[in-house]
């Protein structure tokens, strides 16, 4: 007999089929750089997947034995990972990421690249025993306010981001590597971050069509694995539940219209757009019935407890017949095919050829670049002042991870000296943290905050050669006396711009 977190039993009847498959449909977290016993064990009573964060990963020999233990209790667990590359990496999380994210690759506009990057990133990934990747985003970056897609999206032009979707899809998957399209049904067209609130998109359906879901399109016919519902509401397609938790979206829409027929994983169920209107265990049953696969959780709550709340709150959900039996086992059917497929594909991999590209991501963020110059333009010398104009982090990226240009300029001009501006009077500080010194100022998305606007137009009405890096979406007009946009914050767009700056 087996004992519930919540004090109730389940007998060796038919009620250990939900049991197990309860566990089977949750990707939780964990803390730490190796399993914990409560997560072996819970592997070992039907749990299928594991979800990775930055927190767990201290390099991929590390990675490689951590995915090993896994394995030795559960030899076709999905081990998950939310690596997009560029901004967004786990593998890299203290570095930066070797590759550029989606936003430089639409600028170079080449899907042969896209489909390298994302084959040598999931080559990567796979040779350290991940095989399902929480990406590509598919999301049509259309509203330029966006707070949590912005160069997390290939652009805001629909047949580029369907192309370069289809490309990432390919790409990842001929590594052996499940990709995750992600944010269905789209998550473009938002000014709220879902980590934070309920976004709501108010297109009508001929927008939606035309535009947020044709990239989706394009990652079905490319036969991506898996999709990531978005925690938003469309009322064109649901006026009642965001799509996570919409059985109109998930089952009405992505099934049946759109006839996907792969895992439909949620995005994080802890995500306040989620928890802070229907809780987690009553948003996971939700998520089920309408048509989810896979419940994501582990981002924030990363224990035992979490497993067990989610676990009994779906077998209570059976037996009071508010979740049909047949959908979580259909759910759980899910998660055990991709884990065959994973399976079948990595071996495919590795009978074909599986050449390593080590500088394939430097090569694409040299190539995203867009430089603009006045003819006065002297490249730097001597070491300058790096002046970060720092914004709050994006939660999906997270603050662990560097960015910027000093630590590359620090390498070419030993001497560098860099600091960190925010706010009001970011501007006079940083001129006077200069002195002298030629100043780099590097943005990330000055159109979405006023006080970075503010503080460059300080920096340049002083200081007129004032080299300015943009690494967030170019949407502010180029200016200083040399503009180098880099189209994401990557270690390798930074070395590119870098390089860009002392005329290497």
């Amino acid at each position: 007999m087996t004992t519930l977190a919540s004090g109730t039993t389940a007998s060796n009847s038919a009620q250990d089929g939900p049991t197990r498959d309860a566990l089977t449909v949750l990707q939780p977290g964990f803390t730490g750089t190796t399993a914990p016993d409560w997560l072996l064990r819970r592997l070992g009573e039907g749990l299928a997947s594991v979800g990775l964060f930055g927190r767990n990963i201290a390099s991929p020999e590390q990675l490689a034995a951590l995915t090993a233990q896994l394995r030795t209790e559960r030899d076709d667990v999905l081990v998950a990972i939310d690596e997009e590359g560029g901004d967004v990496t786990r593998l890299e999380v203290r570095t930066g990421s070797s590759f550029p994210g989606n936003h430089a690759l639409g600028a170079v506009d080449d899907v042969a690249l896209t489909r390298d990057v994302a084959r040598e990133l999931g080559r990567r990934l796979a040779a350290c025993g991940v095989n399902l990747n929480w990406a590509p985003s598919a999301d049509v970056n259309s509203n330029p306010d966006n707070p949590v897609i912005g160069v997390r999206s290939f652009g805001a032009d629909t047949d580029l981001v369907s192309r370069h979707t289809a490309a990432y899809v390919t790409g990842l998957q001929s590594a052996g590597v499940a990709a995750c399209t992600k944010h269905f049904p789209g998550h473009g067209d938002t000014a709220v971050d879902s980590h934070h609130a309920l976004p709501r998109i108010d297109a009508g359906l001929d927008v939606l069509q035309s535009r947020e879901l044709a990239p989706f399109r394009a990652a079905i016919t490319a036969g991506t694995r898996a999709v990531m519902s978005a925690h938003i509401l469309v009322p064109a397609l649901d006026p009642d539940r965001p799509a996570t938790l919409s059985r109109r979206i998930l089952t009405g829409l992505l099934r049946e219209e759109l006839g996907y027929d792969g895992l439909i994983v949620t995005d994080g169920m802890e995500m306040q757009a989620i928890a802070a209107t229907y809780g987690i265990e009553r948003g996971s049953v939700l998520a089920i019935a309408a048509g989810a696969d896979a419940i994501c959780v582990g981002g924030g709550l990363a224990d035992d407890e979490t497993v067990c709340r989610l676990r009994d709150a779906l077998v209570a959900a059976v037996r009071s017949g508010d979740l049909p039996e047949e959908r979580l086992a259909d759910a759980a059917a899910r998660v055990r095919a991709l884990a065959g497929w994973t399976a079948a594909a990595a071996r495919e991999a590795a009978a074909a050829d599986t050449e390593e590209r080590a500088g394939i991501g430097l090569v694409a963020a040299r190539r995203a670049l867009t430089v603009t110059h006045s003819e006065a333009y002297a490249p730097l010398t001597e070491p300058p002042y790096v002046a970060a104009l720092t914004p709050v982090a994006n939660i999906a990226v997270g603050d662990e991870t560097p960015w910027g240009v000093a630590a590359e300029l620090a390498r070419l001009l030993p001497g560098t000296e860099t600091g960190s501006f925010t706010g009001e009077g970011a501007g006079p500080a940083a001129l006077e943290a200069a002195g002298t010194r030629r100043i780099v100022a590097v943005v990330r998305d000055e159109h979405r905050h006023p006080w970075m606007a503010g503080a460059l137009d300080a920096l340049l009405a002083a200081r007129p050669d004032t080299v300015v890096v943009e690494m967030g979406v170019p949407q502010a007009a180029p200016r200083g006396a040399l503009h180098i946009a880099t189209h994401g914050a990557a270690r390798v767009c930074g070395q590119a711009a870098a390089e860009v700056v002392v005329g290497a």
